[in-house]
């Protein structure tokens, strides 16, 4: 009889190596699946900086089948937040017509921020994201530069833009669903009395909007000015807006959760990625950021403390790449939902009865 040569017993095939990101996305996931829908408590109002990201529509991971035009992610985007922040309205001045569509698409209790046109935050444009008819006016030399920066721009110019952009979220604010104007200035934007006056020239050109204040060097955040800073927009009636991103950089400020104005917190994530936090690097690639639950868990009650605070709290997440702001800004509202369910519990128990010693 034939026998069968003898064999190794089987090995058990060793385990794959752990995955951190894949990890962290089912992590994220999983919370983010536990947030109200939309992602709003009482006060405290959550979403992200546009909707419209190529990488989100990509990733297919936010989006349902069939949802594809304009409208219809706008309508979408807004069943599941209650706030959005424009951000295209920095690189390119929007129109009333846009600006009204947005109104339109959207339920009236729905809060529409937008981001301020870069060259009025003392940003570089490039001059074909000018207007046409201000391209033709500007000097030859001028559009051959690859950027320009507000000094280069004759004051007219400067005046013309600055109307452009107050009649064209007008719509928005006439229709009550404007929460803010963001005015985040560039990095190299120190903290000195130029620039101080520079603030405050932004604040008077845009009186009679909602105005927020996004500063950028650590010189505006050292401990002994930061509170001059906040009563400083405070005289102003302007709001302050606390970040979340990395530290130690030139162009980083504390997380400190203080408030300007109480009718607004504001609070916006960027991502902690620090190795291209100074880096000249593309936008996605400095903003590639998944939060894991545990860095936004402290997040939560922070949030919740601000609510007691201000009137309001926004909380934005700038990490839009693929769908890393959708489920940063429904993980943290799950937390937050997630406090006051306990708290509820804990003031609805009985207490505990008094005992006696005979």
């Amino acid at each position: 009889m034939h026998q069968a040569p003898l064999r190794d017993p089987p090995r058990s095939l060793p385990e794959e190596p752990p995955n951190p990101i894949e990890d962290r996305l089912l992590r994220a996931s999983a919370l983010a699946a536990c947030a109200p829908v939309p992602a709003r408590l009482d006060r405290i109002l959550a979403g992200t900086a546009g909707w419209t990201d190529p990488t989100l529509i990509k990733s297919r991971r936010f989006y349902p089948k069939g949802v594809a035009t304009p409208e219809q992610r706008l309508k979408f985007y807004a069943s599941q937040f209650p706030v959005v922040e424009v951000n295209s309205s920095y690189y390119a001045l929007p129109s009333p017509a846009v600006a009204e569509q947005w109104v339109q698409r959207t339920a009236p209790d729905f809060v529409i921020n937008l981001k301020a046109f870069a060259p009025l935050t003392h940003h570089p444009v490039e001059p074909a994201r000018l207007p046409a008819d201000l391209q033709r006016a500007l000097p030859a030399a001028l559009l051959d530069k690859q950027r320009l920066y507000p000094a280069d721009l004759p004051a007219e110019a400067r005046d013309t833009l600055w109307d452009r952009f107050r009649r064209a979220i007008a719509p928005i604010r006439e229709a009550r669903r404007l929460g803010y104007v963001l005015f985040q200035f560039p990095p190299w934007f120190t903290a000195t009395r130029g620039h101080v006056r520079a603030i405050e020239d932004c604040r008077a050109r845009m009186d009679g909007f909602p105005f927020a204040v996004e500063l950028r060097h650590a010189s505006w955040g050292t401990p002994d000015r930061i509170e001059r800073v906040i009563a400083f927009l405070r005289d102003l009636g302007a709001f302050y807006v606390i970040v979340d991103e990395p530290q130690g950089k030139a162009n980083s400020m504390p997380p400190a959760p203080l408030v300007a104005d109480p009718r607004l917190a504001v609070v916006r994530f960027h991502g902690r990625r620090v190795e291209t936090w100074d880096a000249s690097v593309s936008v996605h690639e400095k903003f590639r950021y998944l939060y894991d639950p545990a860095e936004l868990d402290p997040w939560a009650e922070t949030v919740e403390r601000l609510s007691h605070e201000a009137e309001r709290v926004h909380v934005i997440f700038n990490n839009c790449v693929s769908d890393h702001a959708v489920l940063g800004a429904k993980g943290l509202m799950a937390l937050v939902a997630a406090r006051h369910a306990a708290r509820a519990v804990d003031e609805a128990a009985p207490a505990p009865a008094a005992s006696s010693i005979h």
